[in-house]
């Protein structure tokens, strides 16, 4: 039922019905995602006043749960029906590679991998092993943490490698921080792993950088 105390413009389930969701702003889709304000505070209200506090959808969608429930009007029903909305919409972009599809293009790993690592409030560093048409035989986040101080061990690298039974890889991590740019501890860390995985004869592809709406390819960059 449409809600009275909205203006006609402001609306936003109607206006996703007869325009398109590409129609509407961040605050008209949070508002329906929330589906109602607070008390005082009408939901198209409290939409802008999230988008405002959490600096973005990008900020409230990768709050902690801690921060996410600390916020007057939501709550942990609230917080996992984002986690759960973020969940679906990974999945979705990952189901061509899931049905075994090869990768046909960098554009394909960006979007692998940045619907994977792109919302991570924290470094973490994955892999994509590889059969030899380059299909995906499974991707796995491997460490977690800082990477220049976070231990990273080609060791169990080749071991993963191997157990996969990996022709190729493809290894990525996120920068938090949203600046893409690698470091040179990015390019000494592929470096190693390239030399310890080519003593198994297993190809080290590339190595990409996820940044906030940027993924950098060392492999492009010639840094490998």
């Amino acid at each position: 039922m449409t809600n009275p105390a909205w203006p006609t413009d402001e609306r936003p389930r109607e206006r996703l019905l007869s325009h398109g969701p590409e129609a509407l702003s961040d605050a008209e889709l949070l508002a329906i995602f929330l589906r109602t304000g607070t008390t005082g505070m009408p939901v198209m209200q409290l939409a802008r006043h999230l988008i405002a506090e959490f600096s973005g959808l990008r900020g409230l969608m990768t709050a902690s749960r801690r921060q996410f429930c600390e916020v007057k009007g939501l709550g942990t029903a609230k917080y996992a029906q984002v986690q759960a909305a973020m969940e679906m919409a990974r999945r979705v972009m990952d189901e061509p590679l899931r049905q075994g599809d090869p990768l046909r293009s960098p554009a394909d790993t960006r979007r692998f991998l940045t619907s994977r690592l792109g919302t991570y409030p924290h470094e973490v560093f994955a892999g994509l092993f590889l059969d030899n048409r380059h299909r995906v035989i499974q991707y796995r986040e491997l460490f977690r943490g800082t990477i220049d101080g976070a231990a990273v061990y080609p060791r169990e690298v080749v071991r993963q490698a191997l157990e996969d039974n990996a022709a190729a890889v493809i290894f990525a991590h996120n920068h938090p921080s949203g600046v893409a740019e690698p470091s040179q501890a990015d390019i000494s860390l592929t470096r190693r792993l390239k030399e310890a995985l080519g003593l198994v004869d297993i190809r080290v592809l590339d190595h990409m950088v996820i940044g906030h709406g940027e993924v950098i390819s060392l492999a492009e960059r010639g840094l490998m």
